[in-house]
């Protein structure tokens, strides 16, 4: 291989790259703009869950159950009902999530050391929600309980039951539970893929549509020192857009970076080298930047936020489909970016996903050489 001969190929593309503006814009301007988007709109975090009560009973208890909910971060009390028609109707129209129904013998039942039940309507069209926002219910109703409790063993004259189980949670990597801190290190790697595949995915298909490629067909230019050629300026170009995404991850989201930033650009400079391979493999399957765009899009964006882990567990998938994320390399970068952002985990941690990463990437640069040939047919 010429090294003289492949710099060639790489000035010509970065010229080709520079004087396009909309490579240019697909290349660093749409990056951020999905990464802004995604950070701020994407999160899985159930916190104020709007509530309308009910409160048959009127009385003391009854009003300080509510405000036991209301005085909580979990739930938000944004009206009062008088019957199952208007709470029906608050839920239909999704003013409310969840509603709570006191009965008119609340304060009775208590009083008299019976069991009170209280009715809590969930809006089960939000799973998910409706799920979080009934665990966050029981957090309410098992402290209000125990607070009756102790209050009523004082007032008796006994001393206030001891629960036997003392669980204090402690919650490490990510202690507030904020659900931006492990989207937007799994935005990186969802974005990276999508965008580098596709930018790569043109290029040697649009050299076939212009006409160029005989032109290069006729140079002493080898198949290897052309996909190489091809491949420098845009991993330059994705590297450049990876630090813009850290600075982004670290100023304008504030997620904490807690490992060696060597370590995650030695990473993502593996991972780059993989899908930039794949999406310069479809161009040179395809020969048309239509189909390669569209192929680009289908293998790595839908893998990429589905299978990655990203968002979806994938111990919670069908074992066929967790087969299938084996062969997406966002899986294993994924793991990678939250390891170093998370938890400052170095490389005798990540070596299995990054021997995973380096073989990605070997692979697929070895068959868009192998795959590339210098004949018009």
């Amino acid at each position: 291989m010429n090294w003289r001969r492949t710099r060639a190929m790489a000035r010509k593309e970065f010229l080709h790259v520079l004087r396009d503006a909309r490579s240019m814009g697909m290349a660093v301007a749409i990056p951020m703009l999905m990464l802004t988007l995604y950070g701020y709109a994407l999160t899985l975090d159930v916190d104020r869950v709007p509530t309308v009560v009910w409160d048959q009973s009127q009385t003391a208890l009854s009003r300080r159950l509510t405000a036991a909910y209301h005085g909580s971060k979990y739930f938000k009390v944004v009206g009062y009902v008088a019957g199952y028609d208007e709470l029906e109707r608050d839920i239909d129209t999704r003013r409310a999530l969840v509603a709570l129904v006191i009965g008119r013998d609340f304060a009775q039942q208590i009083d008299a050391g019976r069991d009170a039940p209280v009715q809590l309507i969930v809006d089960g069209s939000d799973a998910n929600t409706a799920t979080i926002a009934m665990g966050y219910a029981d957090i309410v109703n098992q402290t209000f309980s125990q607070e009756l409790t102790d209050k009523q063993a004082l007032r008796s004259g006994y001393e206030a039951p001891k629960i036997p189980l003392d669980l204090r949670p402690r919650v490490w990597f990510n202690p507030e539970l904020e659900s931006r801190n492990y989207i937007v290190p799994g935005l990186i790697a969802v974005i990276m893929m999508v965008i580098a595949a596709l930018l790569t995915s043109l290029t040697v298909a649009r050299e076939w549509e212009r006409g160029t490629m005989e032109q290069l067909i006729s140079t002493p230019v080898r198949a290897t020192e052309l996909v190489l050629g091809k491949l420098v300026p845009y991993f330059v170009i994705g590297l450049l857009d990876m630090c813009l995404a850290v600075l982004m991850g670290r100023f304008l989201f504030h997620v904490p970076l807690r490992g060696s930033l060597l370590l995650l650009f030695g990473m993502a400079s593996m991972y780059l080298a993989g899908v930039l391979s794949l999406g310069l493999l479809i161009s040179i399957l395809t020969r048309s930047q239509l189909l390669a765009s569209q192929f680009a899009m289908v293998l790595t964006f839908l893998p990429a936020f589905l299978l990655s882990g990203f968002i979806f567990a994938i111990a919670n998938m069908p074992r066929v489909v967790q087969i299938i994320t084996y062969v997406v390399p966002a899986r294993y970068f994924v793991t990678i970016l939250k390891g170093i952002y998370l938890k400052g985990v170095g490389l005798e941690i990540l070596a299995g996903p990054a021997a995973l990463l380096a073989a990605f990437a070997a692979a697929m640069l070895s068959l868009a050489i192998v795959k590339f040939k210098k004949k018009l047919a």
